[in-house]
C-alpha cells in the first residue's frame, strides 16, 4: 500500500544503531547509571558485582530488566540452598518451557506458513494466524521470562515476574501493567517521569505518553513497523485517558468480558505491524482479513490438536488465577502426590509433543 505512493517502509538512518546493542544489557546498564545520577542508589565500587549485575545470565537475553536496588543486594548477600525456593524455581521453569516449546513454537509453524505468504492465503487463514501470533509471542516471551525466573530461584535470586495474565486486561493501559512489566517500569521511571509524567497539563501528559511509546517502538527495531506499533499503543492509551476509560469500573462481569475482548482485539491488530516486515505487508494482511473470507488453511490433525490443547491449558490456568484465585490457591495446597502428578504430566506433555527445533526466542533480536 505505502509502496504505491512511494513511501519507504524500512526506517533509514537507524540501522547503524543496531550493532550498539540497544538490548536488555544496555537497558539494565542505563538504568543503573540514571539511578546513580539521581542519587537513588550509591555507585557500586566492586567491579565484579557490577559486571554480574549487568550481565546476569538468566535474564540477559530477553529480560526481565532488573533494577540495581533489587538485584545488587542479592548478589552481595550470602545465599544457601533453599529447598522451597528451588522447588518453586523448577515449577516456573517447567511452565515457561511449556509456553515456549508446546504453545509458542507449535503455533509459530502455522503463523509462519500463513503470514509469510499472506497474499496466497485467505483472509480467514490470516485472521487465525494473527490470533495465533498473539498467543505465540506471549508464550515465547513469557516462557523465557518464567524460565529465567525459575533459574534465578534455583540459584537463590528473586527476579521480577514479567507477566501477569496480559490478555485478560480491561484496557491498553492495564495491558502495559501486565505485559513486559519490567520494560513498562523502566520506561515509566527513565522516560515518562523525566519528561514530566502526569504532573503537567493534559496536552503535555498526552505528549509524554506518545513519546514514551515511540521510544518503546524504536527500541524494538530500526523499522517503521516497530515505530508504528509503538505509536498505536501510545495513541490507544491517550484516547483512553482522554475519555477516562482506563478507570471504568469492571466489577460487572459482562462489561469486564467485553472490555477484555476489545483490548485483546486492539492488541492483536497492533501485533500485525509488529510481526510483518513492512507496513505495507501489515496493511496487506489486514486487507485480506477484511475482504477475503475464503477457505481456511488447515495444518495436520496433530498440529491442530496440540495447538488447541496448549492454548486451552494456558487459558484455563490464566482464567483460574484471574477469576478464581482461591481455587488456584487450593490447588497449590493440595496433597503433594496430586500436585506432582500434574507437574510431571505437564513435563511429559512437553517432551512428547513439544517442538524442539532450536527456534530462537523472538525477543532475543531486540
Amino acid at each position: 500500500m505505502l509502496e504505491k505512493i512511494h513511501c519507504a517502509t524500512v526506517l533509514p538512518g537507524l540501522n547503524w544503531a543496531v550493532p550498539i546493542g540497544i538490548s536488555f544489557f544496555t537497558f539494565q546498564a542505563v538504568g543503573y547509571l540514571m539511578d546513580v545520577y539521581y542519587q537513588r542508589i550509591k555507585a557500586e565500587r566492586n567491579w565484579w558485582d557490577y559486571m554480574l549485575f549487568v550481565s546476569f545470565f538468566p535474564q540477559i537475553m530477553s529480560g526481565p530488566i532488573s533494577k540495581a536496588k533489587d538485584l545488587l543486594p542479592q548478589i552481595k548477600s550470602y545465599r544457601h540452598f533453599d529447598e522451597t525456593m528451588a522447588s518453586q524455581g523448577l515449577k516456573w521453569f517447567v511452565w515457561g518451557l511449556f509456553l515456549k516449546v508446546m504453545m509458542a513454537d507449535r503455533l509459530g509453524m502455522y503463523v509462519d506458513k500463513v503470514l509469510d505468504n499472506y497474499m496466497f492465503n485467505s483472509g480467514t487463514s490470516c485472521l487465525l494466524a494473527t490470533i495465533y501470533y498473539s498467543f505465540q509471542i506471549y508464550g515465547d516471551f513469557a516462557g523465557y521470562s518464567f524460565m529465567a525466573l525459575g533459574v534465578g530461584k534455583l540459584m537463590g535470586f528473586n527476579l521480577i515476574n514479567n507477566f501477569q495474565r496480559p490478555y485478560l486486561s480491561t484496557s491498553i493501559t492495564d495491558f502495559w501493567r501486565r505485559w513486559h512489566i519490567s520494560l513498562s517500569t523502566w520506561l515509566k521511571d527513565y522516560v515518562y517521569i523525566p519528561l514530566g509524567g502526569s504532573r503537567c497539563s493534559k496536552a503535555r501528559n498526552y505528549w509524554n505518553i506518545f513519546m514514551t511509546f515511540l521510544v518503546s517502538g524504536i527500541w524494538h527495531g530500526a523499522n517503521w513497523t516497530f515505530v508504528f506499533w509503538g505509536i498505536l499503543h501510545g495513541v490507544f492509551q491517550i484516547i483512553e485517558k482522554m475519555f477516562g476509560w482506563q478507570k471504568v469500573n469492571t466489577t460487572n462481569l459482562p462489561v469486564r468480558i467485553g472490555r477484555i475482548f476489545l483490548t485483546f482485539t486492539l492488541v492483536t491488530i497492533a501485533w500485525i505491524f509488529f510481526r510483518q516486515p513492512t507496513i505495507g505487508d501489515a496493511f496487506g494482511v489486514i486487507e485480506r482479513i477484511v475482504t477475503d473470507h475464503g477457505a481456511l488453511f488447515k495444518p495436520s490433525n496433530k498440529d491442530v490438536v496440540f495447538s488447541l490443547l496448549s492454548i486451552g491449558i494456558v487459558a484455563c490456568v490464566d482464567l483460574t488465577r484471574e477469576f478464581m484465585p482461591k481455587r488456584f490457591y487450593q490447588f497449590t495446597q493440595a496433597p503433594t502426590a496430586i500436585r506432582w502428578c500434574v507437574y510431571w504430566a505437564l513435563l511429559l506433555l512437553v517432551l512428547l509433543s513439544g517442538v524442539f527445533d532450536s527456534s530462537q526466542f523472538i525477543y532475543v533480536s531486540f
